[in-house]
This record gives C-alpha cells, sequence and structure tokens, in this order.
C-alpha cells in the first residue's frame, strides 16, 4: 500500500476543476449552448463536429437525460495553455517541468463526486453517454481517465482507453500495451479481478496528465498536480480501494474481470478509421457516483479535441527523452496531418552532420507509435507545415538523407501496419554542416517585419485608385 497525505477537504484550497474551465470558456465566447433535447446517437457528435475548431459546446437534456454532455473542451494548442494559465510558448516547457518535479495527491473525507450514489446501475438510463462516428458499434464513454492500482503496491496508473456499454453494468474495454494492461495481467495471473475507477469531467490538468509518457509506477494525478501548482484531492471510491478527484463530475466504479472477454468496436479513433471488433477485456460496474447537477464529458473519437489532448504530452515528453541525449535538439511538434501520434518534427541546432540519423532513431525509441520523424535546421517554423514541407524539399534528398527501418513495433490502430509491426522512416532535412553560407541562406526583403501597414496604406483604396487612374 502506498501511503499518501490524509486530510480533510475543509481548508485546502479546492482544485480547478471542468466547471471553472467553462466558465472560463464562457467568458471569452468560446462556449456554444445548443437548444434542449438533441439526440445521443449521432447528433451530439455532429454538432460538435462542426464546430471542432471554434468552440466548445453544451448540451442540455440530451436525449431528455436531466445530466448535460459537453464537447470541445480544447480547439488548439491556445486553449490548453490557457487552461493553465500560462502562454502557448511555455506549454512544453510546463509539461517538462511537472514531469521532473511531480506534486503528491492529498486524500479527503468527502467530495462532490459523491453526492450521488448509485448502487443499482443502469448505465444508459443514468448517464448521457452518447454514439458519436457512423459505424461505431454502440454509445462509447470516450473522455474517462481510467485509474488502477498496481495490485502489488497500489500505486495508481491514469490513462484514457475506449469504453463500450455493452450491458446495464458492463463496459467493454481496448487495453493496449500500456501500463493498465500490466496491472491487469498481474490482477488476472492472481485470479482476480482489477480495481478500477472510470473519472469523468475534470480539470483539463488531470486530462493533459493521464497521456504522459510516464514509467510505469508514475502516479499521473502527481503530474496533475504539478502542473496546477498544489496537489490534486484524491478520495476512495465507495466500493473498492481506488482513489479518484474529489472534483470530478462522475464516476464510474467496478473491476476488470479476470479471464473474460467479450466483442467490443468498431469505434472511431485518432487515425481517422475505425479500430476493428474484437474480444475486448471487460468492466464490471459496481457503482457510479456523481456530483449534484452533474455534467458529462465527451469527446468525439478522431476529433480535434482528441488529437490535442494527445499532441501536447506526447510532444512534451518526446521533447524531454531527446534533450537528454542530445543538447543540440530545441523543440518538437507532432503533426495534425499525422493525426498527433505518428508524425514528429524535430527542430534542432545542428553540431555535425551525423547528428539527425541519430535523432531520428532516438525518436522512434521514444514512443512506439512515432512513425516518421523529419529533423530541420533552426530557421524552419515547425508550426507551419509548409514550411517544414520546404525543407524537405531543398535540404534533403532521398539516397542520402533517408533513414528505413524495417518491422518495428508501431500502433496496432495504424490500418496500413500488419498487426502493429510497422515501418519506421526518417528525414533529416537539414543543411550540411560544411555547406558554403549563401548555398542554404533563406532569401529575405530586407526591412518587411518593420512596415508600418496603416502608415503606408491609404484608408479609402477605392477612391485612390480611381483617383490614380483617372476614373
Amino acid at each position: 500500500m502506498v501511503a499518501r497525505n490524509t486530510k480533510a477537504a475543509a481548508g485546502h484550497n479546492a482544485t480547478p476543476d471542468l466547471r471553472s474551465w467553462l466558465r472560463q470558456l464562457a467568458a471569452t465566447d468560446r462556449l456554444a449552448v445548443t437548444r434542449g433535447g438533441l439526440s445521443l446517437v449521432d447528433e451530439i457528435a455532429a454538432v460538435s463536429k462542426r464546430l471542432e475548431n471554434e468552440s466548445a459546446v453544451l448540451f442540455p437534456s440530451p436525449s431528455q437525460h436531466d445530466i448535460p454532455v459537453v464537447a470541445n473542451i480544447f480547439a488548439n494548442r491556445g486553449w490548453v495553455a490557457d487552461s493553465l494559465g500560462i502562454a502557448a510558448g511555455d506549454l512544453l516547457e510546463r509539461f517538462q517541468n511537472a514531469v521532473r518535479a511531480p506534486i503528491p495527491w492529498v486524500e479527503v473525507k468527502d467530495a462532490a463526486a459523491q453526492e450521488v450514489v448509485h448502487r443499482d446501475v443502469d448505465l444508459l438510463k443514468q448517464l448521457p453517454i452518447p454514439k458519436h462516428n457512423e459505424h461505431d458499434s454502440g454509445p462509447y464513454i470516450t473522455a474517462a481517465l481510467l485509474i488502477a492500482r498496481n495490485p502489488k503496491t497500489g500505486i495508481q496508473n491514469v490513462s484514457i482507453h475506449r469504453c463500450q456499454v455493452s450491458g446495464p453494468d458492463r463496459i467493454g474495454v481496448l487495453l493496449l500495451p500500456r501500463h493498465t494492461l500490466h496491472y491487469y495481467k498481474m490482477a488476472e495471473q492472481a485470479g482476480e479481478g482489477l480495481e478500477i475507477a472510470l473519472v469523468i469531467g475534470v480539470h483539463p490538468a488531470c486530462i493533459l496528465a493521464s497521456q504522459a509518457i510516464a514509467a510505469v509506477d508514475e502516479d499521473e494525478m502527481e503530474i496533475a498536480g504539478a502542473l496546477l501548482g498544489h496537489p490534486i484531492e484524491m478520495v476512495k471510491c465507495r466500493t473498492n480501494q481506488v482513489r479518484v478527484p474529489a472534483h470530478a463530475e462522475i464516476v464510474i466504479e467496478g473491476r476488470i474481470l479476470p479471464k473474460v472477454r467479450e466483442p467490443e468496436g468498431p469505434f472511431g479513433e485518432f487515425p481517422q478509421y475505425y479500430g476493428p471488433r474484437a474480444n475486448r477485456e471487460v468492466i464490471q460496474v459496481d457503482a457510479i457516483t456523481h456530483r449534484k447537477n452533474a455534467i458529462f464529458h465527451t469527446i468525439v473519437g478522431g476529433g480535434a479535441e482528441h488529437l490535442v489532448l494527445g499532441e501536447i504530452p506526447r510532444e512534451a515528453t518526446l521533447l524531454e527523452h531527446l534533450q537528454r541525449s542530445f543538447s543540440s535538439v530545441r523543440d518538437v511538434r507532432l503533426t495534425w496531418g499525422g493525426t498527433c501520434r505518428y508524425h514528429l518534427v524535430v527542430k534542432i541546432d545542428k553540431a555535425s552532420n551525423g547528428e539527425p540519423k541519430n535523432i531520428i532513431m532516438g525518436a522512434f525509441g521514444g514512443h512506439y507509435d512515432v512513425k516518421q520523424v523529419i529533423v530541420v535546421d533552426m530557421d524552419v517554423d515547425i508550426d507551419k507545415p509548409h514550411e517544414v514541407e520546404w525543407a524537405v524539399a531543398t535540404r534533403f534528398q532521398a539516397d542520402r538523407d533517408l533513414l528505413v527501418v524495417s518491422g518495428a513495433q508501431g500502433s496496432k490502430l495504424d490500418p496500413s501496419s500488419n498487426g502493429g509491426i510497422s515501418a519506421k522512416m526518417g528525414l533529416d532535412a537539414t543543411k550540411p554542416i560544411e555547406s558554403e553560407p549563401m548555398t542554404f541562406k533563406r532569401i529575405h526583403v530586407k526591412g518587411q517585419e518593420d512596415v508600418d501597414l496603416p502608415r503606408v496604406l491609404l484608408d479609402d483604396p477605392k477612391a485612390a485608385f480611381a483617383r490614380i487612374v483617372g476614373l
């Protein structure tokens, strides 16, 4: 059992919650509210998808449920930064520092997340769980933190998995080869279920932290505390030993059953394809707890929010990983065209000609999802895809600068892979060290940054045009 500080909730500054972020979005005209009664089947997802790059959306009384649904809580990197109270340029550094210096959570006795308790569970009656993409196999819980405990040590792991409602108290769950599956196999080998909780509706810092590429027994809620600058308050579940964020909107308590597999899928995933149907692990739900007037957060599979929430933590973790070995690495981006998982751009202050290929190999080792790496120089803006493409077009030669690795572990959700076995490709799009200064000198118009357009442009161009040409 891992010891944690225990204290009463009173007298401690409460962790910001989902509601505080929604209030901030509303105050800055980034929250839309629909008319009541939109359908949980397809309609909520359709509206969310239309608005995914513009605003968050709150859906009152969806399919006549009392609990509203919210989607699109992040539209881009700037929103992620806003949720942490920092500038977008400071995002990766903040995340890196949080991983380096996590803040242990504190346990409280009472929690808003347990104001209402359901022990007689009927998931679809008690919670507004949407169906998202056209060929999804049914309603899915998509924005829940799955919190599991190491059966031997009690250390907790936090992650997000797709969760298909398959019965009133039954959920099919996809466990990829990561830490939750490791804990589950430990429990299954002992003939026991793995105690878990699905936590829905938390502060964005908790969702971001869940996506950190951390070691197997590093608790992501401690990273969340460091992102916010103070401990996350956690409370013990009513039916098991898992501790969950006290500020959560909804908690589903249960066990992943040993030696039980049931059909799950298809489901629309981040690569913009459907994850296939197969026999998966099964959660037996024992209780649902939630706030009074709870809010249900959903993420449309493969949408902008799905990509953004995976982008920042992975970038920060990959940057940390690369900078340990390569002092020349300055920044990284997981591209949207690469689904914020598969394609990585690395900016370096190049010191030697062989270095980019070493960096490429290091990036492949940073996370098995990474499939393509492009290394560029300091003069390339990695937030602009056309600049990266320009660097490849003018600084890369395939017979000299291409690195291909066959038969490596990749993403099982990549439909072009062979059951997750994937080829990796690296492109060195940097200038040779020995090149003549003018060979790769970018053209530049002197003074363009200093032009004062209001001073040089006339207010009425139509009248000026008529006067100049004599019309």
